[in-house]
């Protein structure tokens, strides 16, 4: 199986040829939208093997193995511990920023729609305003012409 990771910017960050069975992993340093591709390495048309895909992401502290980071850095309980929870308000911290900034967003939406509401009432009411003068001087104009008033 080829596997394509591209993130927001459309640079490759990931290009690789697996095995039928694999698993791969990758570090993205750019937030957003990342596009995964999973093409087969097979080549027949019809009648070929099942394709079957597990897709498993993991985002954040959750993404990193952290008995392995502990013999690679040679850890102890304790300071592999105080890396888990330093990583923990790290993410804490992201989600707090990325949800400041789709309030913010919101906001702006919401203070956009209010305006443009506002506007659109006022232009109704002055539309209403403007065939009611319109139509009494019609009106006045009529009866002046038959001699009713």
């Amino acid at each position: 199986m080829f596997v394509e990771v591209k993130d927001p910017e459309s640079k490759m960050v990931l290009s690789r040829t697996y095995a039928a069975e694999g698993r791969f992993t990758f570090t993205s340093h750019t937030a957003g939208e990342h596009s995964i591709c999973l093409h087969s390495n097979s080549t027949a048309w019809f009648g070929g093997g099942q394709l079957r895909v597990h897709l498993d992401i993991q985002v954040g502290e959750h993404a990193n193995d952290y008995q392995q980071i502990a013999t690679k850095d040679k850890l102890t309980e304790l300071q592999l511990r105080v890396r888990q929870l330093l990583d923990q308000v790290d993410q804490i911290q992201k989600e707090q920023n990325y949800q400041r900034t789709r309030e913010e967003r919101f906001r702006q939406t919401s203070e956009s729609t209010n305006q443009r509401v506002l506007w659109w009432s006022l232009v109704q009411t002055l539309v209403l305003v403007v065939t009611g003068f319109w139509q009494m001087r019609h009106l006045k104009s009529f009866f002046e012409a038959k001699k009713l008033v």
